[in-house]
Parts: C-alpha cells; sequence; structure tokens
C-alpha cells in the first residue's frame, strides 16, 4: 500500500517539475526574442510594462540630475559598487523614466560617494526595459521623507512619491555600447528551467528507488 501511495506521488510531483521547466523554457525563449527584435520608442503614456519588459527601447529626452541616486551594496566582480539610477524627462513630454546607467566602484572610504557626471541637453540612447524587485531588505530604516543621494533598494513607489512629476513603472538598462553611461554587463535574465528539469529527474529516481526497494524486499521473502 505505500508502494501504491508514493510511486503515483513522486512520478505527479516530477511530471510537475517537467511542466515547469517547459514553461520556464517557453518563456526564456520568448525574452531573447524580445531582446533580439528592433528597440522601440518609449511612450509618453503610462507604459504597459509586461508588453515592454525584456524589449529594447529607444529613449530621447534630458537627464534629471537632482534626481539622480546611487544604489548602494552593487557588487561586480566581488568588488563592491553602487547602480547609478538617472529619471530621463522625454521629449515633447512631461514623463520621466528611470535609466539604470550602469555600476560604479565604491570609494576605500565609503563614506566618499563617486562622481557620477550627467550629461547636459537632449541624449538619444538605447536600453533594455526591466522590472525591479518589489521584494527587498534594507539593512537600515529609510527615510520616509526628504531626499536621499543612497538608497539601499530601488524602489519605484518611493522615487514615484518623491518626485513632482509622472514617472513609467519600470525601469531601463543602458545598452553597454549606448553614451552616457558607466560599467554595463548586465546578467542575461535566466529562467534557470534546468533546475526543475533536475527536480523532476529527483522525482523520478525516488519513484524508480521505491519500485526497486520493493521488488527487492518481495523477492528476499519469496
Amino acid at each position: 500500500m505505500l508502494v501504491a501511495l508514493l510511486v503515483p506521488a513522486f512520478v505527479s510531483l516530477g511530471l510537475w517539475q517537467w511542466r515547469k521547466a517547459e514553461t520556464k523554457t517557453a518563456t526564456q525563449a520568448e525574452r531573447d526574442a524580445r531582446s533580439a527584435d528592433a528597440p522601440v520608442a518609449m511612450p509618453v503614456t503610462p507604459a504597459d510594462v509586461e508588453s515592454l519588459r525584456h524589449r529594447r527601447v529607444v529613449l530621447r529626452g534630458r537627464f534629471d540630475a537632482s534626481r539622480q541616486v546611487l544604489i548602494d551594496n552593487r557588487l561586480h566582480r566581488e568588488r563592491a559598487g553602487y547602480h547609478v539610477i538617472t529619471p530621463l524627462q522625454l521629449e515633447g513630454s512631461a514623463m520621466h523614466v528611470l535609466v539604470n546607467r550602469g555600476w560604479l566602484p565604491a570609494p576605500p572610504d565609503h563614506r566618499i560617494l563617486p562622481v557620477a557626471d550627467v550629461p547636459d541637453g537632449m541624449v538619444e540612447m538605447t536600453g533594455v526595459v526591466v522590472l525591479p524587485g518589489q521584494r527587498f531588505f534594507n539593512l537600515a530604516p529609510q527615510p520616509a521623507a526628504g531626499w536621499a543621494p543612497v538608497w539601499q533598494n530601488l524602489d519605484l513607489s518611493r522615487f514615484t512619491d518623491a518626485v513632482p512629476y509622472p514617472l513609467q513603472p519600470l525601469v531601463v538598462q543602458l545598452d553597454p555600447a549606448a553614451p552616457a553611461g558607466y560599467l554595463r554587463e548586465w546578467p542575461r535574465p535566466d529562467e534557470r528551467a534546468d533546475r526543475h528539469r533536475s527536480y523532476a529527474l529527483q522525482w523520478f529516481g525516488f519513484a524508480l528507488s521505491t519500485v526497486g526497494i520493493w521488488l527487492f524486499l518481495v523477492l528476499r521473502r519469496a
């Protein structure tokens, strides 16, 4: 009876993980295809994030240096640094979009902030649309009011509440070849489908092991 219960359960769990792997493989293929498509213009009205996620976009406008922030504790090859986040006002509109201009190393004295120059005038660049995580952990309480030049995490809700203009609900990671940026070795978004295939094989292995143990005990008794 135990074998009759365990084997179907293990097989069912294995099939569930295998289906998750297939779904993530399809999602990964869609992401890769989107990032390879020709770039589209960033809309000046509130964007549909899902339709733009992982797509390349063209930006044209002016940076707002007064609202630039550095996102702390960003590692590159085991070295601590910052991501430089600068709002860009889209040409012909009040709409702004946050641009991640890349990584800067932190000085040895963490009390000293690196200089992240902001280009003046009109700029045009391309990048990939991403959506920052909504769950994060702050090592210290963040100010509820006022403006701080260094943030622990990029909180879109906090940023939207802190600026006096409309803001797109997304972030653009600046292309490595685009101007006005810093070090940009962006990791490829990975759905990790292989991990779920590994889990599926483990569950199938448990099912086979259960059958093998049962056969061994039956034959030994016989």
